[in-house]
């Protein structure tokens, strides 16, 4: 029988600080039966090390109540956090640019085995944001284009690909994070004159598409639209959340972008974005560099379970959800020996598509 606390740690991603799992993170996932973990760079050196770490976290679950969800950014181009002997992959606009299907899952696949080798289970792609705005660097080459149909035809068979590969995948950044300027990670990016009619003739089309590819995940974007909630950014918003659950019939998880971005802590405290996160309607929390947030996160929603503002109902809803999908799932999933990851990681058939795409010439594998 789960603790109250226990509930809540379910509903959390958390970052390591290091290429080894420490005793202190080791203590606070097992105590607070945390949901899952997120690796960056810092977390990945040579890949003797990497599987070593995969092993001691999957080595957890066995006094885990659920499998440890094992996520990782992982899109190709710059936003590419695992180096050689991985297959380096190109950015997935140049990927997109060769206006394959084929090649978008193919590309999803192959990433997806490699990561699913080694021990991840989760992989934070495809991004389904349209590029309307050329100068958004933030986003740029994350995003397969500017076009709503081309977006949505290549990132659903991006989701198909990495959900074939054995990985969850999860759509990302909803409602869309292609029309801003300002980058989430330091300001609250306003989109002043967009209406929920222009968002669902442009923006919400990939992510319609997405869904109905079976995406297990959705991730929130810290954007506010003051026509649409003027009060709340998507990622804390009831009204993004009813059109996710109510509109778009999404019956999955949705879990937010890093809860540590500046676009959320400049305006709001730690302890009401957790709480105000799981209120609205999100299923998981992430915090991915600050490393002394959760506990904070922990703590805030305790007390607003014990003090009666957020329902134990909210929380219990979101829990069946993280299980429904870890049983499906991460029952049957583990890391392979190294011996035998290493035949998959970076082997031929991955290298030549990825040379391929940088050609530009579509080639069967």
């Amino acid at each position: 029988m789960l603790t109250i606390r226990q509930k809540i740690g379910q509903l959390m991603f958390i970052g390591l600080q290091g290429t080894a799992l420490s005793q202190e993170e080791k203590s606070f996932i097992l105590d607070n039966a945390i949901g899952g973990v997120i690796l960056f760079s810092r977390n990945i050196s040579d890949i003797i090390t990497l599987s070593k770490l995969m092993h001691d976290l999957h080595s957890l679950n066995k006094q885990l109540p659920t499998p440890l969800f094992i996520g990782v950014d992982m899109e190709g181009g710059r936003v590419h956090r695992l180096r050689d002997p991985f297959t380096i992959w190109p950015s997935v606009k140049k990927m997109s640019d060769l206006d394959s299907t084929t090649v978008a899952f193919d590309f999803a696949e192959f990433m997806g085995k490699e990561l699913a080798a080694i021990g991840f289970n989760v992989n934070f792609a495809p991004s389904c944001d349209i590029l309307t705005n050329p100068k958004n660097t933030v986003i740029g080459d994350r995003s397969p284009g500017s076009d709503p149909e081309h977006v949505a035809k290549i990132s659903s068979a991006m989701a198909r690909g990495y959900i074939k590969s054995g990985i969850i995948a999860c759509a990302k950044h909803f409602p869309g994070h292609g029309d801003t300027l300002l980058d989430s990670h330091y300001d609250l990016p306003i989109q002043e004159n967009t209406t929920l009619e222009m968002l669902d003739t442009r923006e919400f089309i990939p992510f319609r598409k997405a869904l109905r590819a079976r995406v297990d995940m959705v991730m929130s974007a810290h954007i506010l639209y003051p026509k649409i909630d003027p009060e709340w950014p998507a990622t804390l918003s009831p009204k993004f959340m009813s059109i996710l659950r109510d509109d778009f019939r999404y019956q999955k998880l949705i879990v937010t972008d890093d809860l540590g971005m500046k676009a959320l802590t400049n305006k709001y405290s730690t302890e009401q974005i957790a709480v105000q996160a799981l209120k609205c309607g999100v299923n998981m929390l992430l915090y991915c560099n600050e490393f002394h947030t959760p506990p904070l996160g922990l703590d805030a929603v305790e007390k607003a379970l014990k003090d009666k503002v957020l329902k134990l109902e909210t929380v219990e809803k979101s829990l069946d959800l993280v299980n429904s999908v870890k049983k499906e799932k991460l029952s049957n999933f583990k890391p392979l020996p190294l011996v035998d990851a290493q035949k998959i990681i970076g082997c031929e058939d991955h290298k030549n598509l990825a040379q391929n795409i940088l050609d530009g010439v579509i080639t069967k594998i």
